[in-house]
């Protein structure tokens, strides 16, 4: 009797479907060279689709820039969420973590700052969708770390949160100036140090 084969799942032999090729490309070339730089022409000739095809998946590049972010968006929240769960009820160890991380990759050669902070460089119309998830990702950075401070016991809480998001602004903007022994690797240090003022308030 013939020996019949396990059946192939589709997902383990066939490419990646046209939208995830695109919006694979898409990050790619917006995070290294903008957004507005970057043309729907130069995306499908990348990605190995027609124009159609982008069209069908995102109704605009505005769109795909907008997905792009919604993508950025939720790598962000992991990197942070996992500097909380290594320091569980410690928010200063966890904004050190997550402050540590940031320090270490603002040093890489191909470093280009955070997507987002660019994201709302390229685009100051507030309306414009991709401005619209850049916005929603820092006033929730913002919240939260206005929170870690009062957990902290910060007698001006919301101030030193406001302060350490200017700290991790400056280091997406100054990573990308100075590079490899740039301020920016002191972040994390720099953010204990005003923590440490706040707490003594």
């Amino acid at each position: 009797m013939k020996s019949i084969e396990p059946a192939i799942k589709a997902d383990e032999v066939a490419p990646p479907r046209a939208g995830e090729r695109i919006l694979r490309v898409a990050r790619d070339l917006f995070y290294r060279q903008g957004i507005r730089a970057i043309g729907v022409d130069e995306i499908v000739r990348r990605a190995g689709v027609t124009k159609p095809s982008l069209y069908r998946s995102f109704p605009s590049k505005d769109e795909l820039a907008a997905s792009y972010l919604r993508q950025y968006d939720l790598e962000f929240w992991e990197r942070f969420d996992e500097a909380v769960a290594a320091h569980p009820g410690d928010p200063r160890a966890q904004i050190g973590a997550f402050l540590t991380r940031i320090g270490k990759r603002t040093q890489k050669p191909d470093y280009r700052g955070c997507g987002m902070t660019n994201a709302a460089v390229e685009y100051p119309e507030h309306g414009h969708p991709a401005r619209v998830v850049s916005e929603a990702n820092k006033q929730e950075l913002r919240r939260r770390l206005r929170a870690m401070a009062a957990a902290m016991g910060a007698g001006d809480a919301d101030t030193l949160g406001d302060g350490l998001l200017l700290l991790i602004e400056g280091a997406y903007i100054s990573g990308q100036l100075f590079g490899a022994g740039g301020p920016a690797k002191s972040v994390a240090r720099n953010a204990d140090l005003l923590i440490e003022a706040s707490l003594k308030k």
